[in-house]
């Protein structure tokens, strides 16, 4: 059973920065895809980032400029490092995981989720 398991969420101010963590229970390379997925109260899950084995990343337009994200495979570990964060950005980070197909942008493409973690911008 794959496990994700998401680390590195807090409270910050805006204009703060943080960098979440994404650890895999098996090697990273068995993944075509990761991806970062955030849900604030009373809204539906939304697609932050993602990044193939290899190639260029994929940002949602609300976090391009602000976010960057990585893949370490060697320690089968992703980031999220969060700059010049909003209040907006508060929610709960989601780490997933697919091992194919062409989508990265919609929830139900991914095989394996994290527990989350909590990011709060306050103002």
């Amino acid at each position: 059973q794959v496990q994700l398991v998401e680390s590195g969420g807090g409270l910050v101010q805006v204009g703060g920065s943080l960098r979440l963590s994404c650890a895999a229970s098996e090697s990273m390379f068995g993944f075509d895809v990761m991806g970062w997925f955030r849900q604030a109260p009373g809204k539906e899950r939304e697609f932050v980032s993602a990044k193939r084995r290899y190639g260029s990343p994929y940002y949602a337009d609300s976090v391009k400029g602000r976010f960057t994200i990585s893949r370490d495979n060697v320690k089968n570990t992703m980031y999220l490092q969060m700059s010049s964060l909003r209040p907006e950005d508060t929610a709960v980070y989601y780490c997933a995981a697919k091992r194919g197909g062409s989508g990265v942008e919609q929830p139900h493409e991914y095989d394996y989720w994290g527990q989350g973690t909590q990011v709060t911008v306050s103002s």
